[in-house]
């Protein structure tokens, strides 16, 4: 499924990753219940990201709503910058700075082409953001270049096979009399932008190449579990149905099924 950045571009302007949780009338009670809401979904963030930016050039890729970048922020790193496709993104999260009484260099660039000098950042941090890309690869080629020697790349993809992938292979493949229908297109057709990407561990490692000794695993996250507003753009009334019986402890033993795919991977000297 061929798709061209313009759609990407267009789907997240439409609405920011995350926005649905940005509830209340003012703007510091939309910032608290989105965070809220990302940090009680997703507690392995704080671990995977680490937020440890103190006397650190640290990039984000993606900023969405921004509230990873405020963490990023909070953790007093020596130069912090962010960039993301989309200016709904960027100027949600120079508002959320702007409360939170910080600063970043903000931008809106394209993650396979990124404006920075080779080795230029310590951290490159980006979660949930490069699987939409459409040359992924050039996007993981790109954060190598511009970490220096001994810069770490923190990254979250998709990942496949998942529970969240089977469900949709279920809903739009096997129930739509098109069971050969593979879970690469399924991502590609039904899971948020189009031409969303999932990886498997193999295909993940492939990815970062370019670095020694990447760590790359995958875990349940709160789409897997139906948390969350997991599924909204699909039958609602079945969701609901599914939440209520769901064998989420079941689930939780089968990491390998997991949607999220963690990448750590250090450059080399």
């Amino acid at each position: 499924m061929e798709v061209h950045k313009a759609a990407v571009r267009d789907f997240w302007e439409a609405v920011a990753c995350g926005e649905i949780y940005a509830g209340g009338k003012t703007l510091q009670e939309q910032f608290r219940s989105h965070s809220e809401a990302r940090y009680r979904l997703e507690p392995y963030i704080r671990d995977f990201a680490g937020f440890d930016g103190e006397g650190k050039d640290v990039l984000e890729i993606g900023v969405g709503m921004g509230a990873d970048h405020v963490e990023w922020a909070k953790s007093r790193p020596r130069r912090l910058v962010g960039i993301d496709l989309t200016p709904r993104a960027v100027e949600w999260t120079e508002q959320r700075l702007t409360t939170a009484g910080f600063k970043s260099d903000l931008q809106v660039a394209d993650a396979e082409e990124l404006p920075f000098d080779d080795d230029s950042f310590d951290v490159v941090y980006s979660w949930g953001v490069l699987h939409h890309s459409p040359d992924p690869t050039a996007a993981f080629r790109e954060a190598h270049r511009v970490l220096r020697p001994g810069g770490e790349l923190r990254a979250m993809v998709y990942h496949r096979p998942s529970v969240v992938g089977l469900l949709l292979w279920a809903r739009y493949g096997l129930a739509t009399g098109r069971p050969r229908q593979s879970l690469s297109d399924i991502y590609a057709r039904y899971l948020e932008s189009p031409g969303t990407k999932g990886y498997t561990v193999g295909e993940g490692r492939q990815l970062v190449a370019m670095f020694p000794s990447p760590d790359v695993s995958s875990i349940i996250s709160f789409g897997d579990l139906l948390q969350g507003a997991v599924g909204q753009r699909h039958e609602r009334t079945v969701l609901r149905l599914a939440q209520t019986v769901w064998p989420r402890h079941l689930i939780n033993r089968v990491p390998g099924l997991g949607l999220y795919l963690l990448i750590r991977a250090s450059k080399g000297d």
